[in-house]
């Protein structure tokens, strides 16, 4: 199978991949899309259903703002938080089939010892 070369990026190009890696490098910032995959969430709803502080909940969205994954909106005193990338929701799907599937893999192989 041959795979299409591609061009090289940038600096300024790979520093903007690398960045919105990062954001994506840390559990508890996975727990706050798992949240937000289902739909819109307010910072206090967010803080409920992953258990961080409001704080730390914060932190991470401010996190995932500016590496371009969330979109914010303010009501009143609220402040609501949703995905802003369509491909947000592809990335997760693609790293949790891929990590199941490897998981799976190698409960089979453990199996055959």
């Amino acid at each position: 199978m041959r795979v299409a070369k591609r061009e090289s990026m940038s600096e300024p190009m790979l520093q903007a991949v690398a960045l919105r890696f990062r954001a994506l490098a840390e559990p508890a910032r996975l727990r706050i899309l798992q949240q937000l995959l289902e739909g819109e969430r307010s910072v206090s709803e967010l803080c409920e259903s992953t258990g961080l502080t409001q704080a730390n909940t914060s932190k991470h969205l401010a996190t995932l703002r500016a590496a371009g994954l969330l979109e914010r909106r303010k009501q009143g005193t609220a402040v609501y938080h949703a995905i802003g990338d369509p491909l947000v929701p592809k990335i997760c799907d693609l790293m949790c089939k891929h990590t199941t599937d490897r998981a799976r893999a190698h409960a089979r192989d453990l199996g055959r010892r």
